[in-house]
């Protein structure tokens, strides 16, 4: 795998949310590897049930988040806000999982509320190709272009700071301008 970064003079210096678009397995191993060793991964708390992934995940810094249970995603949202508000940088897939078919899907709202409370910058993160390479229900990887878009971020001064939901609207369409796949919620309408 050689993929081309581009974008990197658009990580701020100081602690940031990355959020990127969710398409295969390698993206997190890929992230990991092209983003400076200050970020920690913010993962659903289901790869807990993965004695390797999570073995491995939890040695790279991962953090976990409940998503089902009540008081386990109010414990670990805290937790993940506390991280925020201390300057730890963070990187989420906020479609929370990915699916064969391509496109990109609702964004959850932790990230964004995250980035509030910690008034910290959102960097979109737009990844094409690892789908082609291994996607859902593949087993193998096979040969394909790679491409990391780090995109310019969104800042706390912007008026998407005032709710969540427009900001993590926002960080989405973003992501969708740089890649060729759909909006999976344009097709819901």
């Amino acid at each position: 795998m050689r993929p081309e970064i581009n974008g990197l003079e658009n990580l701020p210096d100081r602690s940031c949310v990355v959020v990127a678009n969710h398409a295969s397995y390698l993206d997190g191993i890929l992230l990991k590897g092209f983003l400076p060793a200050r970020f920690s991964f913010v993962i659903k708390g289901e790869m807990r049930d993965v004695p390797i992934a999570h073995f491995l995940m939890r040695r790279s810094g991962a953090r976990f988040v409940e998503r089902f249970k009540s008081t386990g995603s109010a414990r670990d949202a805290r937790q993940i806000v506390k991280a925020a508000r201390g300057g730890e940088s963070l990187g989420f897939f906020p479609e929370g999982t990915f699916l064969a078919e391509p496109g990109v899907g609702r964004f959850r709202a932790g990230a964004f509320m995250a980035a509030i409370k910690g008034d910290m910058p959102v960097v979109p993160i737009a990844i094409s190709g690892t789908r082609e390479m291994l996607g859902s229900g593949r087993a193998l990887p096979r040969p394909a272009p790679i491409r990391v878009d780090i995109l310019p971020p969104i800042l706390p001064g912007d008026a998407a700071y005032g709710d969540h939901h427009v900001l993590a609207e926002k960080a989405r369409q973003n992501i969708l301008s740089a890649i060729d796949e759909p909006d999976l919620l344009a097709t819901l309408d």
